[in-house]
């Protein structure tokens, strides 16, 4: 299979799972799928990170040694959506390496009071930063206020996963 070919070819879920299923355990195809994620042009770039959430979701221990350089991917100007959203949503699952706490810290709270973050990356990030909380509680207070101040502007997807990330920090109260 030429992978670039494949992932320009169709964009759906089917061609995705498909491609996911190719590349499967294999840790050389998984390469050359993060290779055309951190460096294929805006569209492969958009489609790639689709699929490497389906290889994670089989693999997970693939995408460990690619943590730094898909946060890094995520930060740069003008990256797709996707990317973020298929990112942070990896993020949600995997136990975050410490030394990549605060890197992971300080880009889900840029996305969660960015005005101009997807719904999907903001429900994301306030999933990944409640485990991190959970992990380092002096975050839970911060991440109140964040979400306090998100929710007047926001939509119903946002108030109802704010909902629930609330009720899980306030099971854990932040003694003050």
């Amino acid at each position: 299979m030429v992978l670039e070919a494949e992932i320009l070819r169709e964009h759906s879920k089917h061609q995705t799972v498909r491609i996911a299923r190719w590349i499967g355990a294999d840790r050389r195809r998984f390469r050359k799928l993060m290779e055309l994620l951190l460096h294929g042009e805006y569209r492969v770039t958009q489609r790639s990170a689709w699929i490497v959430s389906q290889c994670y979701e089989q693999h997970p221990r693939l995408i460990t040694p690619w943590l730094p350089a898909m946060l890094k991917k995520m930060q740069e100007p003008g990256v797709h959506d996707a990317v973020k959203r298929n990112g942070v949503r990896i993020l949600q699952c995997i136990e975050i390496p410490d030394s990549l706490l605060g890197t992971v810290v300080s880009l889900c709270f840029d996305y969660l009071n960015s005005v101009d973050a997807p719904i999907a990356v903001k429900a994301y990030s306030m999933t990944v930063l409640m485990k991190i909380a959970e992990r380092e509680p002096d975050l839970k207070r911060e991440l109140r206020d964040s979400i306090e101040l998100l929710l007047p502007y926001a939509g119903p997807g946002i108030h109802a996963h704010a909902r629930m990330v609330m009720k899980r920090l306030e099971a854990d109260p932040v003694k003050t």
